[in-house]
């Protein structure tokens, strides 16, 4: 269900959402704040629910913002949730431009300026983690804390290239430079569910209206360029475990145990991350805050709590 009312800032939605059970089955609704700000030269769409302490959700690749609903129904009312669509991804526009982790990073720096949030727990998911990890590094003044689910920092096969003999052959394919667009053409919505089926422990955790969500999003306007420059640019996360030691601020490190990160990955981020506090979700793949929203939600709401003590 959706309304629109005029504000300030433009046309502003509302819109009636859906968490999801783990065997598929909508459960829990949600209403959600639908806006859209302009940041690094993406028409960028974002929800926000909820009143409470600011907790922004920053999604992985080849998802966007629907992929939270499930943590949404975990968290309740009580806490100020918002979650942006990355650029290149969902109903984000996607700008001509080189798709780094200096590019992500540095939209959502500008996007928390521009909705003004202030003492932000930041809770990325995979390339999400990293951006929040660099903007703690950075020592963003908006974000007092991160929850990094799943790091994307690691590049040796590739990151999501280790999910299945399926997504290995079609991630390095389209790296190539004349099949790359093709194979990003070419792809099916049972080929992207059999894909994201990689990331996760329990393959019903993937609800078919998200896959069908993500399936259609995939396919507007450059967004087909923009996730094929973000893979070619996998060397730039890698890059960014650099800054890790640097970060100052209170960080929680999760891992699925059945995530794509191999155990030398994971010490060389304990290692950085020395002060961090580090937990591991069991039966639980790289799509941590889809499979396991409940335990995520446990999670940030004891950061909440350690925050106000």
């Amino acid at each position: 269900m959706c309304g629109r009312a005029k504000t300030a800032d433009g046309w502003r939605f509302r819109l009636t959402s859906h968490a999801w059970r783990a065997d598929g089955v909508r459960s829990c609704r949600v209403m959600t704040d639908v806006r859209h700000v302009d940041v690094a030269g993406c028409h960028m769409r974002y929800m926000r629910t909820g009143s409470g302490p600011p907790v922004v959700l920053l999604h992985t690749l080849r998802t966007q913002l629907e992929y939270f609903l499930p943590l949404l129904g975990a968290l309740g009312r009580d806490v100020d949730i918002v979650a942006p669509d990355l650029p290149g991804h969902g109903r984000s526009t996607a700008p001509a431009v080189d798709y780094t982790a200096t590019y992500f990073t540095d939209a959502i720096a500008q996007f928390l300026d521009v909705t003004d949030l202030k003492n932000v727990i930041l809770v990325g998911e995979s390339i999400g983690a990293v951006i929040a990890l660099t903007l703690a590094a950075q020592e963003n003044r908006r974000v007092v804390r991160v929850i990094a689910l799943n790091p994307y920092d690691y590049g040796r096969w590739g990151g999501i290239r280790r999910s299945s003999p399926l997504a290995n052959v079609l991630f390095t394919a389209m790296l190539w430079p004349v099949v790359g667009p093709i194979v990003v053409r070419a792809g099916t919505k049972g080929i992207l569910r059999k894909v994201l089926e990689g990331g996760v422990h329990d393959p019903r955790s993937l609800p078919p209206d998200l896959v069908g969500e993500l399936w259609e999003c995939g396919a507007l306007p450059g967004h087909g360029r923009a996730f094929r420059s973000l893979c070619r640019q996998w060397r730039t996360w890698i890059a960014a475990r650099a800054a890790y030691s640097a970060i100052e601020m209170p960080v929680t490190l999760v891992y699925g145990d059945d995530d794509w990160s191999w155990p030398e990955d994971r010490e060389a981020n304990q290692r950085a991350l020395r002060t961090a506090r580090h937990l591991s979700l069991e039966n639980c793949g790289h799509f941590s805050s889809l499979e396991q929203p409940q335990r995520v939600a446990r999670i940030i709401r004891e950061e909440m709590l350690t925050g106000l003590t």
